[in-house]
């Protein structure tokens, strides 16, 4: 039997993702198929209402190692894949958008750095120059915004160029008995400020533009993002003063 270090469970998590979830599925099972390890997908549904269960189960007859969980009466990224990961006894976890945004070709990659020792290896936008040129010039101001929004609630020590990203692998261990916001879209974020990571690994990729179906990102994704920044700071302030993090 594989042990369970050397398992690997990716979340995807969608709402309204029929167009691209097959496609998403497609290039994750041939990028995960060269690993020397056991791996699954899970697929975490939040009541989508455009078919993207019945593709996804359509997919599933022909791969055993991609699985569907349904969440009813929930919303929420961030709930939908510490919801995904609750549900695995695998010790390294990944995440990873079905819109296609995501390249799953980096996949081994981000796993071949957290396999030799990095506690999180995140796929980031801002390693190289260029790699979001296909975002409109406003996309693109509202990202590094929030990117620098980000930098009292970050541990220094780590130095993480794409704190927001949605794309990442790490070892399970490292946020054990710690809940999260179930709200918003920046789960990586409230990982780096809370959890016991030590080490990150980033690796640089191109963030695509969406094909098929619509963003989920709305004024509420800001409100959800203002809140969760308010909450990392106050967790800072009141750590006992022996016990506190150097920030930037």
């Amino acid at each position: 039997m594989t042990p369970a270090a050397e398992k690997f469970t990716l979340v995807l998590p969608t709402l309204n993702e029929a167009g691209n979830v097959t496609a998403a599925l497609e290039r994750a099972v041939a990028a995960l198929s060269k690993q020397n390890l056991a791996w699954n997908i899970l697929v975490v549904d939040d009541e989508s209402t455009d078919g993207t269960p019945d593709v996804v189960l359509r997919y599933a007859r022909s791969e055993n190692r991609v699985r569907l969980m349904v969440r009813h009466a929930q919303r929420g990224l961030a709930g939908a894949i510490t919801f995904g990961w609750a549900h695995t006894d695998a010790e390294l976890v990944g995440v990873m958008d079905a819109d296609l945004q995501h390249p799953p070709e980096l996949l081994p990659a981000l796993l071949n750095e957290v396999r030799n020792g990095a506690d999180i290896a995140i796929a980031s936008r801002y390693l190289k120059p260029g790699s979001m040129d296909e975002w409109n010039r406003v996309r693109r101001l509202l990202s590094l915004v929030g990117v620098l929004a980000s930098r009292p609630v970050q541990p220094a020590k780590l130095h993480v160029h794409d704190p927001l990203s949605g794309f990442f692998v790490m070892q399970l261990r490292c946020i054990a008995g710690i809940r999260f916001q179930e709200t918003g879209f920046k789960l990586l974020l409230e990982i780096l400020a809370r959890g016991r990571i030590r080490s990150v690994a980033e690796v640089p990729f191109r963030f695509s533009i969406r094909q098929c179906g619509r963003s989920k990102a709305n004024a509420m994704t800001a409100v959800h993002y203002l809140i969760l920044l308010s909450k990392l700071a106050v967790k800072r302030i009141r750590l006992p003063k022996q016990n506190r993090i150097s920030f930037w």
